[in-house]
């Protein structure tokens, strides 16, 4: 039997993987590659979502988010603005307004209705293209192409037991749960995902999963 299975949503325990010298040769070495030949094909198109970022809401063309990482160390990530420059103010005055958005961003860290995100940021979260600036992360080597979500740390404890787990690989800007549903599964269901990934990591399962993105993003299942 796997460990993930998508109709039970259960991780069985184990102790975490141990990640060879090789794997991780051979995982940085692929990350290098492509990151370097995504980046190469897209600068045209990458320069065009920064003129229209700032036109569409004149400030900061990036936004720069604390996250937790590979064996548990801090790292910035990087994403395109598509909030508001005074998104902070209009977040805490939506939540003191509204109880059920409050309990809604205490559950997930997320908003479906985002008072603060942009027309423009809207249509790029939807499309995942507010994500590209992470190659920068990934040829730091902050990240990786595949892996779990880069999580805050509000959201350790939510993994319990399997945070073990989720610090023994780069986080990733596509991976299981980018692929499944995203928003749309519960976050029992993200953690499951997050641990049978780091379980069976490997360069044909980063391959079919980046191969799953792109459908997944066009049809832009879950993704607010």
């Amino acid at each position: 039997m796997s460990d993930f299975n998508p109709e039970l949503n259960v991780v069985r325990p184990g102790v975490p993987r141990i990640i060879t010298a090789g794997e991780a040769i051979a995982w940085r070495m692929f990350d290098l590659v492509a990151a370097l030949s995504i980046l190469c094909f897209m600068i045209p198109f990458l320069a065009l979502l920064v003129l229209a970022t700032f036109i569409s809401d004149p400030g900061p063309i990036f936004y720069s988010h604390r996250r937790i990482g590979h064996r548990g160390r801090y790292f910035h990530c990087l994403k395109f603005r598509t909030m508001r420059v005074d998104g902070d103010a209009i977040l805490e005055a939506h939540l003191r307004a509204s109880p059920a958005a409050r309990r809604e961003w205490e559950a997930t860290h997320k908003l479906r209705d985002d008072p603060r995100v942009t027309p423009l940021g809207g249509l790029m979260r939807k499309l995942s293209l507010d994500e590209f600036p992470q190659l920068l992360n990934v040829l730091s080597g902050e990240m990786s192409l595949v892996g779990p979500r880069p999580i805050v740390e509000q959201e350790v404890h939510k993994y319990g037991y399997y945070f073990e787990h989720y610090c023994r690989v780069r986080p990733g800007l596509t991976g299981i749960w980018q692929t499944s549903g995203r928003s749309d599964t519960s976050y029992h269901q993200r953690v499951t995902m997050d641990v049978a990934y780091v379980r069976r990591k490997s360069l044909g399962l980063d391959l079919w999963l980046l191969a799953k993105t792109l459908p997944a993003v066009l049809l832009a299942k879950g993704s607010y």
